[in-house]
């Protein structure tokens, strides 16, 4: 499901993140983040799905594997943002 683009007043790209907030290339978690927390999945799956990011150039970016992205994507869809949280996988499975 892919979201529509936009640009803002600054000319930058954006997307719709998970907060409902707009979601540009320089609000996405740092490159080589490695804590990850519900909303830093969610944001990086909003924006690969809103086109600022191609799927490979965000695996390479947060050194995941396609798999491992695409459990992400499949999460939200199944159940949510809260589908995300690790603590809590095996009742969402």
């Amino acid at each position: 499901m892919l979201q529509e683009q936009r640009v803002n007043k600054q000319g930058e790209r954006y997307v719709i993140g998970p907060t409902g907030a707009p979601l540009t290339v320089g609000d996405l978690p740092p490159p080589g983040t490695e804590r990850w927390v519900i909303r830093r999945k969610a944001e990086v799956v909003a924006a690969v799905r809103g086109g600022l990011l191609s799927l490979d150039d965000a695996c390479e970016r947060y050194r995941l594997t396609n798999e491992e992205f695409l459990a992400w994507q499949k999460s939200i869809d199944q159940h949510g943002m809260q589908g995300l949280r690790t603590t809590r996988i095996q009742q969402y499975r």
